[in-house]
């Protein structure tokens, strides 16, 4: 009998316990529920309210245009919207994915860059909108004062038609070279028309430039590159483009689409959130002066 009696009471006492949870968890889904928990349940409605509208698919290099997609993708996310990025190293095929089709848009270039590929390539690229802009800088390699640099010093420079142009203007800017009048972003090293210290440039692909630094006295970058590199355009570069200048219109880096898609809807959903004021929170906290937000 006692024994029974024992099982009956260890019964009655886990029924209970059973009991006690189920009205502990009934409880927190009601009017006692925590914010925290109201707020997620909250956000679970919202999500599941929001249609879903497709896919955009953009090629960017990786930092700091593949980096600002990211933060885009909760953005477009409550538009509806996912975006899958594709990330490139190089600055012609994410035009060629675009106009094949293959890609819907690209983040990574400018409107002079663009300009040159569509003549060069035959492609039928355009331009959405004006996103950021990333001052171009010299940096220091084996010398550190443009002042006092040595005679027949080597500059590495990008070797693409727009940003050969670019640097070269920002050494005449600087008082080391002179370039014939009128030729703008379409200088050369054949444009040249001074240069009193002799300087030698070395012509190489954008994207080399920074790991080429230890063997020339300077080096003039991208900004995209220079972030790769581990390099701020505030506290690196010797000197940069300053943000309103007129370099800083002409060179804005952009997004793009194949000629006829740029009205598309997920195409200014991503416009709408790129240019949102989160995204500028983004880009003005995490890149030091090295990116800058572009204002219309």
């Amino acid at each position: 009998m006692k024994k029974r009696v024992l099982a009956v009471t260890l019964a009655t006492v886990l029924a209970a316990g059973v009991l006690s949870a189920c009205a502990s968890k009934t409880e927190t889904t009601g009017a006692d529920a925590t914010p925290e928990t109201a707020a997620t349940e909250e956000a679970a409605t919202e999500e599941a309210a929001v249609e879903s509208k497709g896919t955009i698919t953009v090629a960017a290099t990786s930092v700091p245009h593949a980096e600002i997609l990211e933060q885009a993708k909760p953005l477009l996310a409550a538009k509806g919207w996912d975006l899958e990025v594709t990330e490139f190293s190089d600055y012609v095929l994410p035009n060629e994915v675009v106009e094949s089709g293959e890609i819907d848009a690209n983040y990574f270039q400018h409107q002079p860059y663009l300009d040159s590929f569509n003549e060069e390539k035959g492609t039928h690229i355009v331009s959405v909108a004006k996103i950021h802009y990333e001052p171009f800088g010299i940096y220091a390699g084996k010398e550190s004062d443009l002042a006092d640099i040595s005679e027949g010093a080597e500059i590495a420079i990008p070797n693409d038609t727009t940003n050969e142009a670019r640097a070269l203007l920002l050494l005449q800017d600087n008082g080391l070279i002179t370039l014939n009048d009128g030729v703008g972003i379409t200088a050369t090293v054949n444009d040249i028309k001074d240069n009193p210290k002799n300087l030698k440039f070395v012509e190489l692909a954008a994207e080399q430039i920074a790991r080429t630094l230890p063997d020339v006295a300077f080096g003039i970058i991208n900004g995209n590159y220079a972030l790769e590199a581990g390099l701020t355009a505030s506290e690196d570069a010797i000197v940069t483009e300053t943000s309103d200048s007129e370099a800083a219109k002409t060179y804005a880096n952009i997004v793009a689409v194949k000629e006829g898609n740029e009205n598309n809807e997920g195409i200014q959903a991503l416009i709408e959130v790129l240019k949102s004021d989160e995204i500028k929170q983004f880009i003005n906290d995490n890149y030091q002066g090295s990116v800058v937000p572009f204002e219309d």
